[in-house]
C-alpha cells in the first residue's frame, strides 16, 4: 500500500471511530444553515457552518437529499494533504491537511464570501487544518456552482500563498459522501472508454478500496438503480468505501474520492471541474458522456 493511501486509510478509520462513539448527532449535523440554489429540476445547498461545502443535492420534485453531511469531514468538499507537521489527530500523528468543511473537533471553517442567485453560487473559504482545527489563512478555497437541467457544474480552486513545499502525494478531488442507501458503486474500469461497455458494479467494503477510473466518473445507486454520480476529468484514480448498513451502525455512509497526485508548492493555484447529477445509472452515464463530448 502506498504511503499516501495509508494516510487516507488512517484518516477514515479514525473519523468513523469518532463518528460512531456516541448516539447524539454532531452539532454540525443538527445545524440547518443551508444556502440553496434551485433551477426547478435540481436543488443544491451549501452549508455555511461547514465552509460552504456542498451538503444537499436533490431532485427539485422530491427534495430527497443524497449527500451525507454527518460532520465537517463529510460533504462534497475540497481536501488536500501535505508534509508531516507534528500535528496529531486523536493522539495519532498527522500531517498538514487543509480541508473546506472544518476540523475534526467540530471547528467550523470560516466562509469569507458567499453570493447566491437563483441557479448559481460563489463561495470563498479559509481552509481549516483537519487535525489541529487551526485556520490556514495561506490556503483559500473557492467554488463556483451552476445548475443546468439535472446537472450541477462545480469549479473548485485552491490557492496556496504559503512558503512551504509539500511532497507529491494524493489529494481528494473532491471527497464525496452520500447517504448509505446508495450502496452500489458504479465505475468503468476497462480500456474501451465511452464505447458503452458494461460498467463495474460493486459494494465497497471497509476500510478503503481502490478502483480503476477509466471514464473518470463514479456513481452510487440504490436497489432501484437510482443514485448520484460525479464526473471529474482531471482525476486519475479512485478510492472508496462504505461504512455501516444504514440501519444498525450510527453514522453510516457511502464514500468515494477521485484522486490525483501533485505537490503543493508556494504560490500554487490549482483548479478543477466536477459535474454532479442524480438519476438512473444509464442517465448518469449518458449525461457525463455528453459533457465529455462538449469539452473536446
Amino acid at each position: 500500500m502506498k504511503p499516501e493511501f495509508k494516510v487516507l486509510l488512517a484518516l477514515f478509520v479514525l473519523l468513523f471511530r469518532l463518528a460512531v462513539a456516541g448516539a447524539d448527532l454532531p452539532a454540525e449535523r443538527a445545524t440547518d444553515d443551508f444556502v440553496f440554489i434551485d433551477n426547478g429540476e435540481l436543488r443544491l445547498g451549501v452549508k455555511k457552518s461547514s465552509g460552504a461545502g456542498i451538503a444537499h443535492l436533490a431532485l427539485s420534485a422530491t427534495g430527497e437529499n443524497v449527500i451525507n453531511h454527518w460532520d465537517r469531514g463529510r460533504l462534497v468538499q475540497q481536501s488536500y494533504y501535505g508534509a508531516e507537521d507534528g500535528s496529531f489527530w486523536n493522539k495519532q500523528p498527522w500531517r498538514w491537511n487543509p480541508v473546506q468543511g472544518g476540523g475534526w473537533r467540530h471547528e467550523p471553517a470560516r466562509v469569507l464570501e458567499l453570493k447566491a442567485e437563483k441557479t448559481s453560487l460563489y463561495a470563498k473559504t479559509m481552509a481549516k487544518h483537519w487535525a489541529t482545527g487551526s485556520d490556514l489563512p495561506d490556503v483559500i478555497f473557492e467554488e463556483w456552482i451552476s445548475l443546468t437541467g439535472q446537472v450541477a457544474h462545480v469549479k473548485f480552486r485552491m490557492t496556496c500563498s504559503g512558503t512551504n513545499t509539500h511532497p507529491n502525494i494524493h489529494h481528494e478531488l473532491p471527497a464525496v459522501f452520500v447517504e448509505p442507501q446508495y450502496d452500489t458503486l458504479l465505475v468503468y474500469q476497462g480500456t474501451n472508454a465511452w464505447a458503452g461497455d458494461a460498467v463495474h458494479r460493486s459494494k465497497p467494503g471497509w476500510p478503503n478500496e481502490s478502483r480503476k477510473f477509466t471514464e473518470h466518473w463514479a456513481a452510487y445507486v440504490n436497489a432501484n438503480n437510482f443514485g448520484v454520480g460525479a464526473f471529474v476529468p482531471v482525476a486519475d484514480e479512485l478510492t472508496c468505501y462504505r461504512f455501516g448498513d444504514g440501519r444498525r451502525e450510527h453514522g453510516s455512509c457511502s464514500y468515494f474520492a477521485p484522486l490525483k497526485r501533485f505537490a503543493i508548492t508556494p504560490g500554487l493555484k490549482f483548479e478543477y471541474n466536477v459535474w454532479l447529477t442524480i438519476g438512473s445509472a444509464q442517465e448518469i452515464r449518458t449525461r457525463f458522456a455528453a459533457i465529455r463530448s462538449s469539452l473536446k
